[in-house]
């Protein structure tokens, strides 16, 4: 199962300043770790961008997803990362249910030294880099981001693999190309103007989430999927004069539009709240 989380360009487009942008993206990489996705996927909004755009957004989640050993050799200094110190640690843990730092358990590492013989050297957070074989098929670069599988640290017993690495990974790619990815699973879009969801419409939705896995996608700060999409919302006796999207989700590559707040205290819910209100929702399993 592969979940996929999807926000807009536009996503830090009320911060301040890069401060408050960083701290904003600290709790969507936090939502994002707890409820085990895949990939976080930043789409175009370029219409919606004020100070902070896609590429400050895509980095800042991509160093909040690096391990705190990597972060220093993976980034240096960037001026995208000027409060990188504010960011929240996420402690990701491994597919497999181990801790990131135990024994057996995988860690990210990135290749420091290409040798002769299918050997490589790692540097995976240990006190020193460490000489792997390659695995057959496997090809790997210096600079190349790995995944290394430890089974005792006193002696360092470890091996590289052929997975996925722990946590999520960061992509910058089109709305309809996330979309359409074979993996997709149910395509969700987040908003207040779609279908309220109740106990009974989720006992039905968990089912197919668990076996086709899904892509969530979320709006952001006074622009909604709705506005992003250029979709008029109408205003119907029958939703409490709430609105609801038009046309069908349908047309847009989604399979739903679900409303996980329906009776939200708030006049805005942001981002990074519905992400949390959302995933939660959706990770309840029967």
């Amino acid at each position: 199962m592969t979940v996929s989380v999807l926000v807009p360009s536009s996503i830090v487009r009320e911060a301040e300043d890069k401060r408050e942008a960083t701290r904003k993206l600290g709790y969507v990489a936090r939502a994002a770790t707890i409820f085990r996705a895949d990939r976080l996927v930043v789409f175009p909004d370029r219409e919606g961008e004020r100070r902070f755009g896609g590429g400050f957004v895509s980095t800042v989640l991509r160093y909040a997803a690096t391990p705190p050993y990597l972060k220093t050799e993976a980034w240096g200094k960037r001026d995208e990362l000027e409060y990188a110190g504010i960011l929240p640690p996420l402690r990701a843990m491994s597919q497999t249910g181990s801790e990131s730092d135990g024994s057996g358990s995988s860690r990210q590492g990135i290749v420091t030294e290409v040798g002769p013989e299918g050997r490589v050297r790692v540097n995976c957070g240990l006190q020193h880099p460490i000489s792997l074989n390659v695995p057959p098929k496997m090809v790997v670069e210096e600079g190349e981001r790995v995944t290394v599988r430890i089974s005792s640290r006193r002696p360092v017993r470890a091996k590289l693999v052929d997975e996925p690495l722990p946590g999520f990974g960061v992509e910058r790619t089109d709305l309809s190309a996330a979309l359409g990815r074979e993996d997709a699973g149910v395509r969700i879009a987040s908003s207040r103007y779609g279908e309220r969801l109740t106990t009974g419409r989720l006992e039905t939705l968990a089912g197919r989430v668990e076996r086709d896995g899904m892509t969530v996608a979320f709006g952001s700060p006074e622009r909604g999927l709705p506005d992003i999409l250029g979709i008029e919302v109408s205003t119907a006796a029958d939703d409490g004069g709430s609105g609801r999207v038009e046309p069908t989700a349908d047309d847009l590559g989604f399979d739903l539009w679900l409303n996980t707040v329906p009776n939200q205290g708030s006049e805005v819910v942001r981002t990074e709240e519905a992400m949390f209100a959302t995933l939660a929702c959706l990770s309840l399993r029967a």
